[in-house]
């Protein structure tokens, strides 16, 4: 029995034992082909020698130093690297140890913003239903995972929510893509109004949407409303990018593909690519220079900010998809994943949507594709494709809710950058088995 407080406290988890590429091997030899990178983090795959040299490096160096009372070089270097990449207007980094804790100190420093500027009143953040920005209390707060925030809700700070941008089950039939994505950008107006201007903080959004709703990307258009929108009030617009950054989408940060540049920006699981914990907070010069003028001081601090050993690591892996132009291998082979998702799924009678970008794809499941019917929740399909496809040697991040908070089920993709197209076509022929001994399970007898 194991002494683990384990996620799902009756399941036996296999053991993994050790990984190398595309492959994560169990402790009975079993290999798996990690077409999720876990929770799209493996972006370099697993035992990568550059990687485990940097970090041998570090280590022998020094492994850590509390920021109170120093900086390293690994973080400097690391945040000159980031910043020289990063959205226009950003100056600053701030580092943690995951996307929540990355979220956390988005939502502190764009509250401490507004007290440095005497605008005390804006205490409150708006987000989108069907989003996921975290499991601390904080980003429990703003995220619209309701069944997450269902048992904590009398702990959390108020949250403030409008549509997501969910083209396939939001767009009228008298809607173009563009009328669609400006329709729903004009709800952050109505609630800024509603909540009064001088009330809101900022609004926070998952620039493709993740593990909630399945690699959703924007309507045309959306994001570029959203910041007019956010710039017209002064609220400050924060983009979580902790699962669709750091090259997932084929660009370094998703958001070059939509135009805007947010005030805020989290980013995580691709920064240090799953070898050490590692998330960032990236902050627009205007927002730093207005606490640097002011009291100087950003209220908040966790015990590993800045951990050398992390930042070497993460910047191991940025240089090393880099220097081999792996995000030009995410546009090529995510093309091919796209094509052969909708060779093998198109037409396939219980798939609703195909959707994503890059190394990002969602695949929707339904019981009647003609309706978007979803599958009752009781036949937990999600969970049935999930462990289907790890006997058939793939992993993959199914989920449940998809279409309203407790209906529906999807299949999110996010193998590594390394990928070829060899396994590309192996990831999508296992998954067609896997979906297919699924739904044959799910059906009466």
């Amino acid at each position: 029995m194991s002494h683990i407080l384990h996620r799902m406290l009756s399941k036996t988890y296999p053991t993994a034992a050790g990984g190398e590429g595309m492959v994560l091997r169990d402790r009975d030899g079993r290999e798996h082909i990690d077409a999720s990178g876990g929770a799209a983090v493996s972006c370099l795959g697993h035992g990568h020698p550059d990687v485990l040299a940097a970090m041998h490096a570090q280590i022998d160096k020094l492994a850590y130093a509390h920021t109170s009372f120093f900086t390293t070089d690994a973080a400097e270097e690391l945040a000159d690297h980031l910043i020289a990449r990063a959205p226009a207007g950003m100056g600053s980094v701030y580092f943690c140890s995951s996307g929540s804790e990355a979220i956390e100190a988005c939502l502190k420093l764009a509250r401490h913003y507004f007290v440095e500027k005497g605008e005390t009143r804006r205490v409150n953040f708006i987000s989108r239903r069907q989003s996921y920005h975290g499991i601390t209390l904080g980003a429990l707060s703003v995220g619209g995972r309701m069944k997450d925030r269902a048992p904590f809700e009398q702990m959390l700070m108020q949250g403030h929510h409008i549509s997501p941008c969910y083209e396939y089950r939001g767009r009228r039939p008298d809607e173009t893509s563009d009328e669609y994505g400006l329709r729903v950008a004009d709800e952050l107006e109505a609630k800024i109004l509603e909540l009064g201007p001088e009330t809101v903080c900022a609004f926070v959004a998952e620039t493709v949407v993740g593990a909630t709703l399945g690699a959703v990307p924007a309507a045309p258009g959306y994001f570029r409303r959203i910041r007019e929108i956010c710039d017209r009030h002064g609220v400050l617009l924060i983009l979580d990018e902790v699962m669709s950054g750091m090259g997932r989408t084929g660009t370094l940060h998703a958001c070059e593909q939509e135009g805007i540049a947010p005030d805020l920006m989290a980013i995580a699981k691709g920064l240090g690519g799953g070898y050490a914990p590692i998330g960032a907070m990236l902050a627009s010069k205007r927002i730093v220079e207005t606490v640097r003028q002011g009291s100087g001081v950003f209220p908040h601090s966790q015990t590993y900010v800045g951990h050398p050993l992390a930042c070497a690591t993460a910047l191991a892996v940025q240089q090393v998809i880099e220097r081999d132009d792996l995000l030009a291998n995410v546009r090529r082979q995510g093309a091919r994943l796209e094509q052969r998702l909708r060779e093998r799924f198109g037409n396939h009678h219980h798939v609703g949507d195909i959707r994503g970008r890059g190394h990002f794809w969602g695949v929707e499941i339904v019981a009647d594709r003609s309706t978007k019917t979803p599958f009752d929740p009781a036949l937990k399909l999600n969970a049935r494709i999930k462990q289907a496809a790890q006997e058939r040697g793939l992993l993959i991040y199914p989920m449940g809710g998809t279409a309203d908070g407790t209906a529906g089920d999807h299949v999110l993709l996010a193998p590594p950058f390394i990928i070829d197209a060899a396994t590309v076509d192996t990831i999508v022929e296992r998954l067609g088995d896997a979906l297919d001994a699924s739904l044959a399970s799910a059906r009466p007898a």
